[in-house]
């Protein structure tokens, strides 16, 4: 039997790229508080500061600044200039970092780090029993959902998501009757009761924290055309009443995915458009081996999407379903026409416009 050899530069160069990965989850973390603290959008606006100018500008602690500042220099995103002790945002990094470039706001999305890293050990105990992690677990979760709907949905939505069906806005402007499934804290739903006046909106969701953040945000914003409600949305019992459903990163984390999109099929209207939003995974692993985010969209499922799917007794599909499983299960739900739309901004998604069969 032939003994294989040891290539040398090949575990050299892995090894220099651990190192890489081990400094770069360590920047993750430290993005995702100069965000959560706001130092991205002080830094923005401001010339070349010293971390005294820095932390008084954000109401913040100097020590702890300055460390952050370290982390920022030596990661080469912050400049440092030591002749004076300055340091300054270039504003080609800025470009991705502060709340101002949403929806490039990269800084915001590195908070899922520390919402995964919460539940850790709870995962570690799922793949043992394979049970899954429930909801609950996860701290802060809609809270950052929130934000990054904000970034990935709201921020698209006129001028690239709803396009992809035509018609459909003149069709919202008119007046029609519009579902968003897992509605979460509200966001899309809201930007679309604000935007089309003579529509009528709805929101499901099962959290009743997402609801009630949601409900509080409707009444803030004095918006009488929307309202929200706690629903399993495997238990609809809606008939023909909407003209428009949504769901925007949904259906692949639930209990009953088969399930949810059949009770969709029933809601939905016979000249009505089912829009979703899903991750652009594929159902093949050696082709997803292309897509420049999916050691990060894996992991995100393994922590979160598939397992709080299989905590309730789901499939655990998980975030990388891919779309080939996406469309056959369209089908089986009743759906025909179903096209499968990418836009060039958002690499992270795919949309599927589906429609039912006239006389069904």
């Amino acid at each position: 039997m032939q003994t294989a050899t040891f290539d040398t530069a090949r575990s050299e160069a892995f090894g220099r790229r651990m190192m890489d990965v081990l400094n770069h989850a360590a920047l993750a973390f430290m993005t995702s508080l100069g965000h959560r603290t706001g130092l991205f959008d002080v830094l923005e606006s401001m010339p070349a500061s010293t971390s005294q100018q820095i932390a008084e500008r954000a109401g913040l602690s100097e020590r702890y600044v300055r460390e952050w500042l370290g982390a920022m220099v030596t990661a080469d995103v912050i400049e440092y200039h030591p002749q004076d002790q300055t340091f300054f945002l270039p504003r080609e990094h800025a470009a991705f970092l502060h709340r101002g470039a949403r929806p490039n706001n990269m800084a915001a999305s590195m908070q899922w780090f520390a919402v995964l890293g919460f539940v850790e050990d709870h995962v570690l105990e799922a793949f043992r029993h394979g049970r899954g992690v429930p909801y609950s677990a996860y701290h802060r979760f809609h809270e950052v959902m929130a934000e990054e709907s904000d970034q990935t949905v709201v921020a698209g939505l006129f001028e690239h998501i709803l396009p992809l069906a035509p018609g459909l806005q003149q069709r919202l402007e008119a007046g029609i009757d519009v579902l968003d499934i897992g509605c979460g804290s509200g966001f899309a739903l809201l930007a679309m009761a604000a935007r089309f006046p003579r529509s009528r909106f709805v929101g499901y969701d099962l959290s009743r924290e997402g609801i009630a953040a949601a409900e509080q945000r409707r009444q803030a914003q004095a918006l009488g055309n929307v309202r929200f409600g706690v629903h399993d949305l495997a238990e609809m019992t809606d008939r023909e009443a909407y003209d428009l459903i949504t769901a925007f990163d949904v259906i692949h984390d639930q209990a009953k995915p088969a399930q949810v999109l059949s009770r969709v099929e029933t809601a939905l209207r016979r000249d009505g458009v089912y829009l979703m939003q899903d991750i652009a995974g594929s159902s093949d692993l050696e082709a997803d081996k292309e897509h420049p985010l999916a050691p990060l969209l894996y992991t995100i499922s393994c922590m979160h999407c598939m397992s709080v799917s299989l905590a309730n007794g789901g499939p655990g599909l998980g975030a990388m379903w891919g779309k080939q499983t996406a469309q056959r299960m369209l089908a089986d739900a009743g759906f025909v026409n179903v096209r499968v739309e990418s836009l060039p901004h958002d690499i992270m998604n795919y949309y599927y416009v589906a429609e039912l069969p006239p006389n069904a």
